[in-house]
């Protein structure tokens, strides 16, 4: 017989997967990372660092997708929406490794305002999974879209040499894309203008905020 599962239950649930997600590396990747095969030559320090900040942003967002997902799961109405968006949050995971391993070999560091993307998104997505699931699949599609822009800005901002870096962004926008056609095809809605307007707006705040700190 299985238990259902209660709102303490998956608050606790998305506790562990904030402390998870913000504090610990991350999980071994399902899928190895599509730089590993790739060479790069960065020799100039300013490139060095800035191929860092690119990186560190596309974490930082991993990290909020994390929040995005885990909060939408705790409030989700159904249950295949539920197990759809945890499928989504194990699926980014790998976007996760690759950032932080691609980070360290850099010799650089995640943001350290993770624990406030993180929240952040948390919120978002479980007040998004409270309005019903179709707007939480909304939010998911245009988030994904919102996602896909800011690497493709940041492929056109790589060093040429940097093929490591080039290979993982053009494999996380593959999934990414993916994500938001699934989201879209399960029966999100179109968020109203507004609302899309406010999401680039703090997407933009956070790649402001990630690429520095």
């Amino acid at each position: 017989m299985t238990r259902q599962l209660t709102p303490v239950d998956h608050l606790l649930s998305g506790a562990q997967g904030a402390l998870r997600t913000v504090f610990a590396p991350a999980p071994a990747p399902g899928r190895p990372s599509p730089g590993v095969a790739e060479s790069t030559h960065i020799e100039d320090d300013d490139d060095r660092r800035h191929v860092a900040g690119l990186m560190r942003i596309n974490h930082a967002g991993e990290v909020a997708a994390q929040g995005l997902y885990q909060g939408q799961a705790a409030t989700a109405e159904l249950d295949d929406v539920r197990a759809a968006m945890e499928q989504a949050a194990d699926e980014e995971n790998d976007h996760l490794a690759w950032c932080e391993e691609r980070l360290a070999e850099l010799g650089s560091r995640p943001s350290v305002l993770n624990p406030l993307w993180y929240a952040g998104a948390y919120a978002i997505g479980a007040g998004a999974g409270l309005i019903g699931d179709r707007w939480s699949l909304g939010f998911v599609a245009e988030t994904e879209r919102q996602v896909v822009r800011h690497i493709d800005e940041h492929l056109g901002k790589l060093p040429e040499s940097d093929a490591r870096s080039r290979a993982i962004l053009e494999q996380m926008k593959e999934d990414e894309q993916a994500h938001g056609n699934a989201a879209l095809a399960a029966g999100g809605a179109e968020l109203p203008a507004p609302v899309r307007g406010l999401m680039g707006a703090v997407s933009k705040l956070m790649t402001r905020g990630a690429y520095w700190f």
